[in-house]
């Protein structure tokens, strides 16, 4: 008989050389609990044969790097879950982290505050201040037509305005209001660097949303700054995702643009991924 404690055990052991125990621990957990509603993975009740199959559908995909967001079509972000395919990145830890920091901002402003997000992928980053702040007036923005129908999906009854443009070209920003917070997760992998990426995301991730060209790696933020400066309200705040190798130029350029307590921030695991700069 396969118990659900040999299943699960056998699961990891299978998983393992791809993606290391510790990993394939937390992906077992990820697939037993969300995929099978089993949260005690000790149990020596049989592992139901209707489940066999589609388990094994899983392992093979992952064998092929596939990241497991994908294959089970959803993603946990800020306590929420979302639907996530190959038209969006898979939201990130990181990205959490800096709606937590501009939440604690959101906190101590008025409740009625306009935020832009731009290069919205799932929706995570305004859909989850909706859902802390939802009297916010939110406003998202992606070039993919693609993201943007999931990023919808995802929304849901949740009002969030939408729009389908694209931030290196500046006539299109005429589309848009002025703004008290503008948040931004933009591509900032130089291409030279795709072979150091993980094949799952070399492999199955969005390229569009994550490459940016190697002559200019800070093209998206100097564009989006350019776009602060005249859609932000006075005392209005920008906020980035970085890389961490050049988050020290980033800061740079929003102080030689006339950001003013521009301030890098560290993740949890020591990295300088997250910015902040003030306008006056």
């Amino acid at each position: 008989m396969n118990t659900i404690a040999a299943t699960y055990k056998t699961f990891i052991q299978n998983i393992s050389p791809i993606f290391g125990e510790g990993e394939a621990r937390s992906i077992a957990r990820i697939v037993f609990e969300d995929e099978f509603q089993i949260h005690n993975f000790q149990r020596t009740q049989e592992f139901p044969l209707a489940s066999q199959t589609r388990l094994q559908e899983i392992e093979a995909r992952l064998l092929k790097n596939e990241p497991i967001q994908y294959i089970l079509g959803q993603a946990d972000f800020y306590g929420l879950k979302f639907k996530v395919d190959k038209r969006v990145l898979i939201p990130r830890q990181e990205t959490e982290e800096l709606v937590a920091w501009v939440s604690e901002y959101l906190t101590h402003s008025p409740v009625y505050i306009n935020i832009l997000d731009i290069g919205t992928g799932s929706g995570c980053i305004p859909i989850a201040l909706k859902h802390k702040f939802p009297e916010a007036n939110i406003h998202a923005v992606d070039v993919s037509s693609d993201a943007l129908a999931l990023a919808k999906e995802n929304a849901g009854e949740r009002e969030i305005h939408f729009h389908e443009l694209d931030m290196l070209e500046e006539k299109e920003w005429q589309q848009l209001d002025k703004f008290d917070y503008i948040i931004s997760n933009p591509p900032y992998i130089p291409t030279e660097e795709s072979d150091l990426m993980p094949a799952w995301v070399r492999l199955f991730e969005p390229l569009l949303a994550l490459f940016v060209e190697d002559k200019d790696p800070l093209l998206f933020y100097k564009r989006i700054a350019d776009f602060a400066l005249v859609h932000l309200y006075p005392e209005g705040q920008l906020f980035f995702e970085c890389n961490e190798f050049n988050a020290q130029e980033v800061a740079d350029m929003l102080s030689q643009k006339g950001f003013e307590n521009v301030e890098i921030r560290k993740d949890l695991n020591g990295k300088n991924r997250m910015l902040k700069g003030d306008f006056c």
